[in-house]
């Protein structure tokens, strides 16, 4: 009954069948309960999405995989402090977590989330150590800005240690397989008498049936578990059954599989019948053609008759031969393809022959050469596939490196290098959700939002379900004042997902750009709600916020946000306008620092540090600022016209004349830029060009603040500026 549970436990996961497997693992655990059932209920609650069922079942388990199973579960609940302290090692029992480069990732997500950033990159730099394969840490280095050169992490000097991470497993694999043929092979293919006693110990025991290693499900059982799951090849070996492994320090009784019990017509034979078979020695050698050959159904049964009904005159010479050719013939099929259906029927053929012929070989010598001849083929055909590993794995490596490289530079916000990495790329690679996502938020960073618009609605086409950056996208679609197309992603948005915050951040878009603050706040909440680490959802609530002029609450965002990611540099930046309008210019200089070293190549960050360097009364930094952030983005024309006003207070009239020229070709319907080159020809004492000036910044309709100060230089127009100067 325990196999057979296990066994559709296990097909019910594979099958995502999470409901049936949480209802049968149940009644498994309630019929036989043991540490191992316990940790297979655990990861059907987890594919359930009941991480809080994990964490109360698990809460005190010692095995190694009970404890890296609880602090999946911790930090499915973000208890990020019982997470660590799971996976730590237990001194008192000297068993570490497997899974050694997950548990290194697993460490780094909690040190980041800890705010204990120096223990965080160290264990990510741990797991790319053991595993270069695993993206996942590299992409968290980037994140965190603290990442090495793609060329490094994926580089020639780690193909080696790839190979060996790769190859290694394959290896050990057939050495615990070589280890178990040699040393109980009578156990593995049941051909040898089986006592009475040794009969009685097993009818306690619940033997797990071949068919559990055919669905492919994944065991814990320790090391024996380990040795089955990394070769396939295995799956026809007798495993100990866990409970007694786990419950006591003795060893268990050898085990035997069933591998084909005799069927009749309508059902199978009771077990206990087959057992009794058993008790009379004169009958093993019945017995061992009965216990594989019975049921007519199989094909390798009908081989067998066949082989059978030969001219037995043949010598039991040429019966070896036979069988060591066709052992020869399945186990290289088991090598080439890994398919054990085939190889199980194979060897029924072998063990066939070699039933008939008993009387003449000796069997336990025959079966171990048939299992070295195994492992030989076994060893050559890996050796031969060991040079295909290598050059996927270069291949992966090569591909990684451009993705690594692509990726780096994204994060640290040099967006031009990464759309050039990216170009790199083959067109399968490019054009795909992932790819396409990112170049779309790299034209965001360099605002430019038509190209941002264009990538992201090729990601959106090949990839319609993929929500990845969809929160980016719509934001790029609020600066484009694209009000339908921003309803229209927000609606299928929520047709994917309607829980998840990209969707509710989108949502919350449209509402912001129909000037409905209230219901966008509502709906930035509700994306902190469903994922309280997602930064962006605050660094929103806080734009909202601040257009509603309650800056209290505007800087608990985005200190929230910091506190989740303190690279977000948005928040950063939204602090820093806070302080700017309520004009606290230090407070406003070290946020906008703090934004600028995160990202200095934003045109629009530089620009308002420089903004408040000018309101701090220090031009020369200021000014060059200024230039820095028309450098970055010389189509931005604020940086322009602030470098301008600074060059008129410098007393660099001529220059600041210049640029405005300049940006009145490129903007001729800006009311300031004619009113600031009113007052410089009014100092150039060129009082004509000084009227027309601000008659025309008066004609374009500025701000009622603007219309009161160029009606006062007009008027002033005729007053020499010492008079000016002295009133």
């Amino acid at each position: 009954m325990e196999a057979l549970l296990v066994n559709y436990v296990e097909k019910s996961l594979e099958q995502y069948m999470r409901r049936n497997a949480v209802f049968l693992c149940e009644r498994l655990y309630a019929e036989f309960p043991s540490e191992v059932n316990l940790q297979l209920l655990a990861r059907c609650y987890l594919n359930n999405n009941q991480p809080h069922s994990a964490y109360y079942i698990l809460k005190g388990m010692q095995m190694a995989q009970s404890r890296y199973l609880f602090a999946i579960a911790c930090l499915e609940m973000d208890l990020f402090c019982e997470a660590e302290a799971a996976l730590l090692p237990v001194k008192d029992l000297c068993a570490e977590v497997p899974n050694g480069a997950a548990v290194q990732y697993l460490l780094g997500i909690i040190y980041r989330n800890t705010d204990r950033k120096n223990k965080s990159i160290e264990h990510f730099r741990k797991t790319l150590s053991i595993d270069p394969l695993f993206w996942a840490a590299y992409e968290q280095l980037c994140m965190l800005g603290e990442a090495e050169e793609a060329a490094v992490c994926f580089g020639d000097a780690t193909v080696p240690c790839a190979q060996e991470h790769y190859l290694g497993n394959a290896s050990s694999c057939l050495l615990v397989a070589d280890t178990d043929h040699s040393s109980d092979s009578f156990q593995r293919f049941g051909l040898e008498y089986l006592s009475r006693s040794l009969l009685k110990q097993r009818e306690g025991n619940n033997i797990r049936d071949i068919c559990e290693n055919n669905h492919g499900g994944p065991s814990l059982t320790g090391a024996v578990s380990q040795s089955k799951n990394s070769c396939c090849s295995t799956s026809f070996l007798s495993t100990p059954s866990p409970v007694p492994t786990q419950l006591s320090d003795v060893a268990p009784p050898p085990l035997v599989r069933n591998m084909h019990l005799r069927q009749s017509e309508d059902s199978l034979r009771p077990s206990t019948q087959a057992r009794r078979k058993f008790a009379c020695d004169n009958e093993s050698a019945q017995i061992r053609g009965s216990l594989f050959f019975d049921s007519g159904l199989r094909r390798s049964a009908r081989l067998a008759a066949g082989k059978r009904s030969l001219n037995t005159s043949q010598g039991s010479e040429n019966k070896a031969k036979s069988l060591h050719a066709s052992t020869k013939l399945s186990s290289e099929t088991c090598s080439s393809t890994f398919c054990q259906g085939e190889l199980m029927e194979t060897y029924e053929v072998a063990v066939s022959e070699f039933g008939a012929t008993s009387s003449s070989l000796s069997s336990t010598t025959d079966v171990k050469s048939i299992q070295h001849e195994i492992e030989n083929t076994k060893l050559s055909s890996f050796i031969s596939d060991s040079a295909t590993i290598k050059c996927g794995i270069s291949d992966t490596m090569k591909l990684l490196r451009t993705l690594g490289e692509g990726y780096r530079n994204l994060c640290m916000f040099r967006c031009k290098e990464a759309l050039n990495v990216y170009q790199k790329l083959s067109s399968k690679q490019y054009n795909t959700g992932w790819i396409l996502s990112q170049v779309g938020k790299a034209y965001f960073e360099l605002v430019d939002y038509l190209n941002a618009d264009y990538a992201f609605s090729l990601a959106r086409q090949i990839s319609p379900y993929n929500l990845e950056e969809m929160d980016v996208y719509s934001t790029v679609l609020y600066h484009l004042k694209q009000d339908m197309q921003l309803k229209y992603l927000a609606q299928e948005m929520i047709l994917v997902d309607r829980f998840a915050p990209q969707t509710w951040c989108a949502i919350g878009n449209c509402y912001s750009l129909q000037k409905d603050h209230e219901s966008a706040l509502k709906s930035f909440q509700r994306a902190v709600q469903l994922n309280s680490r997602f930064a962006y959802a605050h660094t929103l609530s806080g734009h909202e916020y601040v257009i509603m002029e309650d800056y209290g609450k505007g800087v608990e965002c985005y200190q929230t946000s910091l506190r989740v990611d303190a690279r977000h540099y948005n928040s950063w930046y939204g602090l820093g306008m806070i302080y700017l309008r309520q004009e606290k210019f230090e407070f406003a200089e070290h946020h906008f620092r703090q934004a600028y070293q995160i990202n200095p190549l934003s045109s629009v960050i530089t620009y308002y540090l420089g903004t408040t360097l000018e309101a701090l009364k220090r031009s020369e930094e200021a000014l060059e600022m200024m230039e820095k952030a028309i450098v970055i983005d010389n189509k931005n024309p604020l940086p322009k016209y602030s470098k301008a006003k600074l060059l008129v207070t410098l007393g660099k009239l001529n220059e600041a004349l210049e640029i405005l020229e300049e940006l009145k070709e490129c903007t001729p319907r800006e009311s300031c830029i004619y009113a600031l080159m009113g007052a410089i020809y009014k100092r150039n004492k060129k009082y004509d060009k000084a009227m027309l000036h601000f008659g025309i910044a008066l004609d374009l309709k500025p701000s009622i603040v603007d219309v009161a100060k160029i009606e006062a230089a007009i008027e002033k127009l005729i007053i020499p500026d010492e008079m000016e100067e002295s009133l």
